[in-house]
């Protein structure tokens, strides 16, 4: 294992098992972190898990995944109890060095409509706001209670251009991404004094099983490619080593930040 100071260096990812979650928790092997990641998936799809699985400890990396709801307050102390016991039971130090909040799980629905059926209900947007933005709070809160975050430690929350941008039927989306955001800039204030960064990471268009869901969203893809100074869509690949770059302990002033992984999509008009 990858120790820092003798303590060993871990990351954990809310949302671990596909997209932005897959690639940065395999970058973060790569480069010498432990992985805890957190996933909700079916049966059908827990081949593709364990394969993930599989790759990260092919690289000699301690790997600890947990299928349950993060954003049940229950499961979630849960989650981290575990975490404790398989650290007790390692023993020395150990620490999250870096946190991402990647969930895509929310509401596609316009707030009008001319069939009522249709139309965004109010629970659906407190569940969408609750779960792509808020979570993200209770998640640091219980890592902040459990000292499992220590100088040094990186937080990142998936946004998008949706946040301050006007998408068909992302209302509720956007909704959590802007709340997202906010959280990011208060997490900054009050953990800086810490020595504890958080920003937010808006990537460009990419296909994911989570975008893929977005009503037209391969119009938006098509229009998003050709707007894009670099000529195609971002990957998850590419948020990925920007987290990775971002993880160094020589980004230690930056935070607060919305940080644009597009290639210069955002710019063009």
């Amino acid at each position: 294992m990858t120790e820092t100071h003798g303590a060993t260096r871990w990351a954990l990812i809310v949302g671990s098992s596909s997209g932005f979650g897959e690639a940065t928790a395999k970058e973060l092997a790569r480069e010498g972190l432990n992985i805890l990641g957190v996933h909700f998936d079916r049966r059908s799809s827990m081949d593709h898990v364990n394969e993930v699985i599989a790759t990260m400890k092919s690289l000699g990396r301690d790997v600890l995944f947990f299928n349950t709801n993060a954003a049940d307050a229950a499961k979630r102390a849960e989650v981290f109890s575990q975490i404790e016991a398989h650290w007790s039971k390692l023993g020395g130090e150990h620490f999250v060095k870096v946190f991402l909040h990647s969930i895509a799980f929310g509401s596609l629905k316009p707030y009008v409509s001319n069939d009522s059926e249709e139309e965004l209900t109010q629970a659906q947007m407190e569940m969408t706001v609750d779960v792509m933005g808020s979570n993200l709070v209770y998640w640091i809160q219980e890592l902040m209670r459990r000292k499992m975050l220590r100088q040094g430690s990186r937080i990142f929350a998936m946004t998008s251009a949706g946040g301050h941008s006007v998408i068909p039927s992302y209302g509720a989306v956007s909704a959590a991404k802007a709340v997202l955001e906010s959280h990011i800039r208060q997490l900054a204030f009050e953990l800086m004094p810490q020595g504890i960064t958080a920003n937010a990471i808006q990537a460009g268009v990419t296909i994911t099983a989570g975008s893929a869901k977005i009503p037209g969203i391969e119009k938006l893809a098509e229009f998003a490619k050709l707007r894009n100074p670099g000529g195609r869509l971002t990957t998850p690949q590419d948020v990925a080593e920007a987290i990775a770059a971002l993880a160094s302990d020589k980004t230690h002033w930056i935070t607060g930040n919305v940080i644009r992984v597009d290639g210069g999509e955002d710019i063009v008009t």
